[in-house]
């Protein structure tokens, strides 16, 4: 049986000793009185929850799943979940940085990151339940009408409900374009609402009392393709205007999608009949309402992938440390035992360093995010928020592409390192690997966020934020380019952060030419830019342990965090080099490929 231990040291060594968020919160009004000890004391707390409550539901709700009752419409969650989700109502969790004007605790967002990565950690399914009421909450918080707000808010920050968001049809996925759901306008100015959705995940369970679907619909007279799509909000129960429960209203289950993992989630195919529902933001215009829930998806699948590298990682370290198979190839090292523990190997080794340094690395990304995301919403500075928004923009894709990749690579190798006994569910090892396999797919595939980092978010404003980026790398670089103990992890950064600015030249060059370019180069991009912003933080890291070890200090924390620093340089970030060969070998060798693919 697998187990989580909260990562509470490396959590705190981020937030307080790398990226020093206290003093970036204090700027923000609201989050003035937000300090170290605060944010720590809440994470212990919430660690315990994670690791306590979902984390033993999480092997068994893998296997029973949920269950569909077809003359109903109702889906039971795994035994166990509903309790669950009760006691995380009950602790407050689901009001943890959402408004006080609505009932929530205020607290900063990078807080929730750092909660809902040990969530993830212990159990991916079960958080999806509670994850998507805080897009669905962002959503209409940004976008709803004050009556909205006042109906459904206060029940989606206490977690009384919870949120769901409507977005595939049978015939398309990504290319919301295409959808034909229906949303015809009444007297009263509700609108009933007719059309098929497919892998809606939460879209019908019994954690809680009714859910709020953000669906999107067509109007009679929308234009063609994205720009004729609306968001509407679409209650399981409709509610009357003192916010009481009254009919089941016209959407509902009409079958569970039969998955590869996270079997624990309610993966739905989701039937409106006339269901009744009410426009949120402008007739048209709803892709933009629902871009502010997708991408607070986008960086909670990047958080998912993130939460199950760390978990697997831990369970496969403590195995590699009890396995004993064969003798160490530079002689014993176990001499009391008939073979040595298999962490003695070299590429066992690699294995399990490859998942520490990419949860290390997407840690320290992802709280950069959150504190991002909290500068966006809070700073009283219009300049600091417009830029906050401009760089998390930016590194959006790069959180859920380059995490969710990294976790396939992490959870794999965990995996391998049980040998046979990896392959066998009572590990929990193969559950991880199935888990995270999904987070590569959905809120927009990999490829997809590879699109919209190259073509939108880089060539689309001639790399204006890249470059912004680029300046903190500079600014690291000049801050130490001197100090000989830094080179190692100094001189990589700065080498690619040119090699970048000059590919990113050339693919603009080509793709003015040739779209195609852009569309055969922009996976292997991603990578290339998410090895720059990990090294950057890398690189930060090392700093901060250095600086502490020269000042005395004997904690082996610091000993491993720069041991781990120079596994990813040497190991990992080469990588780059190998992808911007493959990018300037260009689109032909995949386009002219019609007789091979006949």
């Amino acid at each position: 049986m697998p187990t989580y231990t909260p990562p509470l040291r490396d959590m705190q060594f981020v937030m307080h000793e790398v990226l020093k968020v206290t003093d970036d919160l204090k700027l923000c009004p609201q989050h003035v009185d937000t300090d170290a000890d605060t944010i720590n004391a809440v994470l212990e707390e919430g660690g315990k929850f994670a690791s306590e409550v979902a984390f033993p539901l999480n092997i068994s709700g893998d296997a029973e799943g949920c269950t569909l009752d077809k003359t109903t419409h109702e889906v039971t969650a795994p035994k166990g979940f509903k309790q669950a989700y009760a006691q995380y109502v009950e602790g407050g969790w689901a009001a943890l940085s959402c408004d006080p004007a609505y009932g929530g605790q205020g607290l900063p967002f990078v807080v929730n990151q750092c909660f809902y990565e040990m969530l993830n950690s212990a159990n991916q399914a079960w958080t999806m339940y509670p994850g998507l009421s805080h897009g669905a909450y962002e959503a209409l918080l940004a976008h709803g009408t004050d009556a909205q707000k006042a109906l459904y808010l206060p029940k989606l920050v206490s977690g009384q409900w919870t949120g769901s968001m409507c977005l595939t049809e049978p015939h398309c996925g990504t290319d919301l374009g295409l959808l034909r759901t229906k949303a015809e306008p009444l007297a009263d100015g509700s609108y009933a609402i007719t059309g098929n959705k497919i892998f809606i995940s939460a879209g019908e369970h019994d954690l809680a009392e009714n859910i709020v679907h953000l669906v999107l619909a067509r109007l009679p007279d929308a234009p063609q393709g994205s720009k004729g799509i609306s968001l509407f909000a679409v209650p399981k129960f409709n509610v009357a205007a003192d916010g009481t429960l009254g009919t089941r209203n016209g959407i509902y289950c009409g079958g569970l999608e039969h998955k590869m993992g996270i079997h624990g989630n309610s993966t739905c195919q989701m039937v409106l009949d006339g269901a009744i529902g009410t426009i949120v933001g402008q007739p048209n215009k709803g892709l933009a309402a629902m871009f502010v829930m997708m991408n607070a998806a986008r960086l909670g699948v990047g958080n998912q992938s993130l939460g199950l590298t760390e978990v697997a990682y831990q369970n496969a370290l403590a195995y590699a440390k009890d396995r004993i198979q064969m003798r160490s190839l530079t002689g014993t090292k176990a001499k009391d035992k008939p073979a040595d523990p298999i962490i003695v190997h070299p590429d066992v080794r690699k294995m399990l360093l490859t998942a520490k340094a990419y949860a290390e690395g997407g840690r320290a990304l992802g709280i950069f995010c959150g504190v991002l995301l909290d500068k966006e919403h809070s700073h009283p500075d219009e300049k600091v928020r417009a830029e906050s928004g401009e760089m998390l923009a930016l590194l959006t894709p790069i959180v859920k592409a380059f995490l969710t990749d990294n976790g396939h690579i992490s959870t794999n190798a965990c995996m391998q390192v049980f040998g046979g006994h990896g392959f066998i569910k009572e590990w929990g090892m193969e559950q991880y690997v199935r888990d995270n396999r999904i987070n590569m797919i959905y809120e927009g595939t990999n490829t997809i966020q590879s699109l919209d980092l190259l073509g939108r978010k880089i060539l689309g404003n001639n790399g204006a934020t890249l470059k912004k980026f680029g300046r903190l790398v500079a600014a690291l670089v000049e801050e130490e380019g001197v100090n000989e103990k830094m080179g190692e992890f100094i001189t990589p950064i700065a080498i690619l952060g040119d090699q970048v600015t000059k590919l990113t030249t050339e693919l603009g060059f080509k793709g003015f030419q040739n779209a195609d370019e852009v569309g055969a180069a922009a996976v292997d991009y991603l990578r290339v830019a998410g090895h720059l912003v990990f090294g950057y933080f890398w690189a930060r890291m090392a700093q901060v342990a250095l600086r502490e070890i020269a000042a005395g200090s004997t904690d082996p924390f610091y000993q491993a965090k720069l041991q781990t620093a120079r596994f990813y340089f040497a190991k990992l970030f080469p990588e780059t080099a190998t992808l911007m060969r493959t990018i300037r070998t260009g689109s032909k060798a995949l386009m002219d490929t019609d007789a091979a693919l006949a």
